[in-house]
């Protein structure tokens, strides 16, 4: 009689060496390794400002055109007025604006005078806001009329000394129809000037430019950003980028779109400047490229919205669309795609959440551009892999984040041990090396100890590499939901929910959604005696959240599972659920 053995679970392989083989893969391709110009943005402007000072930069859809010239007469005007108010080199100046001109004005204006850009997200709830302005220092702030109320009220619990509010109208002719829909409620609200209240627009009549003085910059050493995402602690944590971050990520986005020629159409800015993901790949490569952006303030999410998106492809020549799962869904499922002229489209990038095949696949069959998923993070600045694009040796893989950009290494390591490299197919947590990563979190010495293992960022994301190279995410170690390209913290709901007077425990976690990607899940459980139902819940919880972060199902239960020690188990819940 022979003994039966159990099987025996294999051992994941692991390498001293740290595979490459995307370099031989990408060889002919494009470029894997750049010649850098070595200039900040605002010089980027200030050179196209010289050599085209009349070509357009920004395009508002029934409203102005703005030239590189005037963009960067008004730079220099809003330079000039911060200077005047004492705001100097490594100060931090909040933006909590839209995709309007104001924002990339005062976007270039910061960093020209050496200023800290802090990314405002206008969305924010007012403890969302306060949390922003008072983490970064924040002395001064610039943002539209409309929110003058929330800004005002969480000025008063931070060290902001004065805000500038502009008009939605500044910037065009008229309001009517296509840009009422692109701007909701576009009333103007009379902006409340005072001491410390200023009005964008009669800041750029009043100002005299002569005032303005460019700082001196280190592209290594000066930060220019601060990208706020989501931290362990519960709390947004603002990723530090230096000028030298967004200077060669810019140019390593440019790398990987040769087959668009400079001064060639237009790019659809749809992705929201105050995300890393709009400001680098959509303003960044405007300026690499020497093409204008089409600013759009807020998409709409209806088929008239798209249909009038697809009409502006063919208005404006647009070559270059940058944008999320969600909204490419949207447009293959537009009645009018399959009649719409886009022609004009060579390339189409898609992040922040997985794209389904099927529409890839149906977005290039109708248009013939290539439509296709790269990776980044706000601490990469935040472009590190993309698929191959038009390329005839190499095509992109279903399901993979493609390869690193240009001077980018990523590899596979231990979950619990990253000095230990994963062999190629093997899963691990992927960590980042490149010119495009974070300095550090700002005030978050923990949280910096945790995100970087010395040059490389340790992304929390569970994934694998193949034998060419690509790169596949299979999981994610942290509990961050990724909402439409956005993080949101499972610990930052669960805070608010707690707060709720009939709710006892509280746990939140992240469930597939086709169009977003993920959307939050929260499971409940009320205090002995008292009630509330779902409606009542969210009601709360948007006093407080923006509505991206808001729980799409809500689930009540006598009890949450936890651990022996009391931790309760948020992957339990979600397997539960998504079992059933």
């Amino acid at each position: 009689m022979t003994e039966e053995t159990a099987p025996v679970e294999s051992t994941p392989k692991t390498t001293t060496e740290i595979p490459t083989p995307w370099l031989d893969s990408l060889e002919g391709v494009r470029a894997t390794s750049l010649d850098y110009e070595e200039m900040t943005m605002y010089q980027f402007l200030k050179r196209r400002a010289k050599n085209e000072p009349d070509d357009p930069f920004m395009i508002f859809p029934a409203g102005k055109t703005t030239s590189y010239a005037e963009t960067i007469e008004s730079v220099e005007k809003i330079g000039a007025f911060l200077l005047s108010k004492g705001i100097k080199k490594g100060d931090r100046v909040t933006l909590f604006l839209p995709n309007l001109q104001h924002y990339v004005i005062s976007h270039y204006a910061v960093l020209a005078i050496g200023a800290i850009v802090v990314q405002g997200n206008p969305r924010y709830t007012l403890p969302e806001l306060t949390h922003l302005l008072e983490d970064s220092g924040s002395r001064a702030i610039i943002s539209i009329s409309q929110f003058q109320d929330i800004v005002g009220k969480a000025m008063k619990s931070s060290k902001v000394e004065f805000a500038i509010f502009g008009h939605v109208s500044d910037y065009l002719p008229m309001i009517k129809g296509f840009l009422g829909r692109l701007l909701g409620k576009v009333e103007d609200v009379k902006i409340a000037e005072s001491n410390n209240v200023f009005s964008f627009k009669k800041l750029l009549k009043s100002t005299d430019k002569s005032g303005f003085k460019e700082a001196d910059i280190s592209l290594e050493d000066d930060v220019a950003v601060l990208q706020y995402t989501g931290g362990t602690t519960g709390k947004s944590k603002g990723a530090i980028l230096t000028h030298k971050n967004l200077c060669y990520n810019s140019q390593q986005a440019r790398a990987l779109i040769p087959m668009i020629p400079d001064k060639t159409g237009s790019i659809l800015t749809m992705l929201p400047l105050f995300h890393s993901f709009g400001l680098t790949i959509c303003m960044g490569m405007c300026l690499q490229m020497g093409i204008p952006m089409i600013l759009i303030p807020k998409p709409g999410r209806d088929q008239k919205f798209f249909a009038e998106v697809l009409d502006m492809i063919e208005k404006y020549e647009i070559t270059f669309f940058p944008g999320v799962p969600t909204m490419l869904n949207a447009m293959v499922n537009n009645s009018a795609f399959e009649t719409a002229n886009l022609s004009s489209l060579i390339a189409v990038f898609s992040g922040g959440a997985t794209l389904p095949l099927a529409v890839s696949q149906r977005f290039k069959k109708v248009t013939g551009a290539d439509v296709v998923e790269g990776y980044g993070l706000s601490e990469t600045s935040p472009l590190a892999t993309c698929n191959p694009i038009k390329s005839e040796k190499l095509q992109p893989k279903e399901g993979s984040i493609g390869l690193p950009a240009p001077d980018t290494v990523l590899k596979i390591v231990d979950q619990d041990n990253a000095s230990v490299n994963m062999a190629l197919g093997e899963r691990g947590e992927i960590a980042i090396k490149g010119p495009q990563v974070m300095r550090g979190y700002w005030n978050s010495e923990e949280e910096s100890k945790i995100a970087l293992d010395g040059e490389w960022l340790l992304t929390g994301d569970i994934g694998k590499m193949d034998e060419d190279g690509y790169f596949y995410i299979v999981d994610r170690k942290k509990d961050i939901i990724i909402v439409s390209g956005f993080n949101v913290i499972p610990n930052e709901i669960e805070n608010v929910l707690y707060q709720h007077p009939a709710i006892l425990e509280a746990a939140v976690a992240g469930i597939p959604h086709p169009e977003k990607g993920e959307t939050p899940a929260a499971w409940v459980v009320l205090r002995e005696g008292m009630s509330a139902d779902s409606a009542d819940i969210v009601k709360f919880l948007r006093e407080s959240l923006a509505g991206h972060k808001i729980p799409s199902e809500i689930h009540f239960r006598e009890e949450l599972p936890k651990t022996m020690i009391g931790k309760i188990l948020r992957r339990k819940l979600k397997e539960e659920l998504l079992g059933e």
